[in-house]
Formats: structure tokens, C-alpha cells, sequence
């Protein structure tokens, strides 16, 4: 009962869009952690594996972690400017 009385006192003060700018914010932020989360995991799992080529799994883990973190800024970026329109 509190929670839809706060979501409702939260949507008439903000519009629809800033809602889902924040909402889409938090999205982008929690799919890239689960990304990261995912590809460290499978890292280290091929890493004891296969000891020898730890170089250059790492490697390729470090490239795909930077890639995945760069879509999550742009997609917070975006809500962002959402969240500053009038």
C-alpha cells in the first residue's frame, strides 16, 4: 500500500519521460554489471582450465568488459539528457 502511494505521488510530480529516463538508467547500469559479472566469471573458469593461456583470455575479457561498459555510458548518457529536456 506504501509503495503505490510513493509511485503514485512520484509520477504526478514528474513527467513520463524523466520516469523512464531514470528507470532506463538504472537498467543500462545493472545489465552492464551483470555482463561484467558474467565475463569475469567465464574468465577465470577458462583461465583454470587452461592455465597457459591466461594471457590471453585475460586480454580478450579486458576488451569485451571495456566494450560492454561503453554501451552502459552511452545508454545513461542518453537517459541523462532525457532527464535534463524541458
Amino acid at each position: 500500500m506504501l509503495l503505490s502511494t510513493v509511485v503514485l505521488q512520484a509520477l504526478a510530480g514528474a513527467s513520463i519521460g524523466k520516469l523512464g529516463a531514470a528507470i532506463g538508467a538504472g537498467i543500462a547500469a545493472i545489465g552492464a554489471g551483470i555482463g561484467i559479472g558474467k565475463i569475469g566469471s567465464s574468465a577465470m573458469e577458462g583461465i583454470a582450465r587452461q592455465p597457459e593461456m591466461a594471457g590471453n583470455i585475460r586480454t580478450s575479457m579486458l576488451i569485451i568488459a571495456a566494450l560492454i561498459e561503453g554501451v552502459a555510458l552511452f545508454a545513461v548518457i542518453v537517459c541523462m539528457l532525457v532527464l535534463l529536456m524541458k
